[in-house]
């Protein structure tokens, strides 16, 4: 009869009417001390009375724990299907890392089994907050961290690549644009192989909302910072982290300002004139140096973005000068006037540094200028963009004469969605003294014999393609690229030596072409563990320069292939 009621009215009145009747008991601190009149308990009894209290408070926790159970089987059902509603979007793994967001997306976050405990107050107010981070994270596995009221993502991947290039351009992973070596010269017949871990990533991204404005702040390292080491391949592989990324971002209503490191604004986008990399076209390629006639660069500056609907953005930006007249990443130099050499070591920028000069030792005569006007549509992403920049010189003795020049640019680029997976990309540079942002390809200026500075002529183009295949998550790309330089030549005060650009043999480039495709498959992925991606490139570089020596061919070329294996952190940031 006993177990016939319990299985009609069920198990629980039975629990709450057993736990009633032993939380009194197992409530009690100590045995009762008993009257005066009465003869005290033995030793024995008091720790028999103890045990059985330990035993009734074993029972009353057992019976807490199948109570809570049945609740939260019940509460789990109900949340599955508002679990699922508020369940964050997949997201690529290009959000992530600066890669672009074309990679194939992340499944979408799973759901916890059994909610977390929150005070009532506490989820009220959360679920009410318009900052997602300070909303109930209790039914999904959150894919970032929270500290206090702001969402923090890791950003990173690391890589491991091989590469073999035909030709010893002595320029580690990244390809040495302007420096392909002549098939007459010892290093143009020897041929190099690595590997390489240098573009792994750490980094990490932080976001909130505070009165009513949101803020991003994003930090990225990589390791192709330049180690005191020159054994690194002997021995220890011990490459060193370089700074890539460090900037904050607010925006409130239609205003945005950000201040930092990042990349320059006349990088092209892909999405407005957001500055996070997985809105920005740098390519898809395995090469760090990514591919000729892209106009980039990361360095300090202030912008300030205008939003006056969703479909158009305006930004202006200051950012950091630099009076270059060649020398890096494979580009040469100019030819100075022999009585004015000394301003290569004082006040312009020769091979990416002042001799003996610390970082910005040299003068900048005002910052770089860079406005950007941005129109997104559902297929469509169109963008122009224009520099202008300010370049000064002052004789090496007295009397102490100053020389100023300008440059300017313009950029216009397109991203069209052609078809569901597939996209065409065109983005097209003109400028006067603007050749530094082709990766320091072309000079900004030349100085003539009286001390008076010219600006440099440099173009580029790169068209290019991007296809998505959905079955296979597999990504294939190709692009054709060129750079274009201008002859500017004058005499030295002799009347007869020429200085400037275009003057020199074999080494002042007039034209430098590239042709690149490749793939990205991803093997797997998961929100909770990262994924794995394969990747290989495929690079064919030629460059032409303006004059040619006797015995040398007028152009050289070389064949470059990469191929690299990826592990990407697991993370996404909420919407907001």
């Amino acid at each position: 009869m006993f177990m016939r009621t319990i299985g009609r009215r069920g198990i629980k009145p039975f629990l709450v009417c057993a736990l009633s009747f032993v939380v009194p008991l197992a409530n009690a601190q100590a045995p009762v001390t008993p009257a005066a009149s009465e003869a005290p308990a033995s030793s024995s009894e008091i720790e028999q009375l103890r045990r059985m209290i330990l035993e009734q408070q074993r029972q009353i926790d057992e019976l807490k724990r199948v109570m809570a159970g049945e609740k939260s089987s019940d509460s789990t059902v109900a949340a599955k299907p508002a679990a699922a509603a508020t369940s964050a979007p997949s997201r690529g793994i290009g959000q992530i890392a600066s890669t672009t967001p074309i990679l194939p997306p992340l499944p979408a976050v799973t759901t916890l089994g059994t909610p977390l405990p929150v005070p009532q107050a506490a989820a009220s107010a959360a679920t009410a907050a318009a900052n997602p981070c300070e909303a109930d994270p209790d039914k999904t596995i959150p894919t970032f961290l929270r500290l206090g009221n702001i969402c923090i993502v890791p950003i990173g991947f690391m890589d491991f690549t091989p590469f073999w290039r035909d030709k010893n351009a002595a320029s580690s992973m990244g390809s040495n644009f302007g420096g392909v070596p002549y098939n007459n010269s010892a290093a143009g017949n020897l041929s190099e192989f690595h590997f390489s871990q240098q573009n792994s990533r750490l980094g990490f991204r932080i976001d909130g909302n505070w009165k009513g404005a949101h803020f991003i702040g994003y930090n990225e390292f990589d390791f192709n910072g330049t180690s005191g080491s020159t054994a690194l391949a002997v021995s220890n592989g011990a490459i060193v982290p370089r700074l890539r990324l460090y900037w904050a971002d607010v925006r409130k209503n239609k205003w945005e300002f950000l201040a930092g490191q990042s990349w320059s604004m006349l990088v092209p986008n892909r999405n407005g004139i957001s500055a996070l990399p997985g809105d920005l076209f740098f390519s898809q390629v395995v090469d760090i140096n990514y591919i000729a006639g892209l106009t980039w660069t990361r360095q300090p500056g202030l912008r300030v973005l205008y939003h006056p609907n969703k479909k158009v953005t305006f930004g202006f930006s200051a950012e950091q000068p630099d009076q270059y007249i060649g020398g890096s990443a494979g580009g040469s130099g100019i030819t100075l006037p022999s009585a004015l050499s000394g301003l290569t070591s004082t006040q312009l920028d020769a091979a990416g540094n002042i001799s003996g000069a610390s970082y910005l030792g040299q003068p900048g005569y005002t910052p770089d200028f860079i406005a950007k006007l941005a129109f997104d549509y559902p297929r469509v992403h169109f963008e122009v963009a224009g520099i202008e920049s300010n370049f000064k010189t002052t004789s090496l003795s007295a009397p102490f004469i100053s020389h100023t020049t300008q440059g300017a640019g313009i950029e216009v680029g397109f991203n069209v969605l052609v078809t569901k997976n597939a996209r065409f990309i065109s983005n097209n540079f003109f400028s006067d003294g603007e050749g530094r942002y082709l990766f320091g390809q072309a000079p900004n200026l030349i100085v003539r014999a009286d001390g008076s500075l010219s600006a440099v002529h440099s173009s580029s183009t790169i068209e290019g393609f991007e296809a998505r295949m959905n079955k296979n998550n597999l990504l294939l790309y190709g692009y054709y690229s060129a750079i274009y330089i201008g002859r500017n030549a004058a005499f030295d005060t002799n009347g007869t030596s020429k200085i400037g650009y275009g003057v020199t043999p074999n080494t002042q480039n007039r034209v430098i072409n590239e042709g690149t495709f490749g793939f990205n498959q991803t093997m797997w992925s998961s929100p909770r563990y990262g994924g794995i991606n394969v990747m290989g490139q495929y690079e064919y570089l030629e460059r032409s320069p303006w004059a040619i020596s006797a015995g040398n061919p007028k152009q050289t070329h070389d064949n470059t292939i990469y191929f690299n294996i990826r592990y990407t952190l697991p993370g996404g940031m909420p919407n907001f």
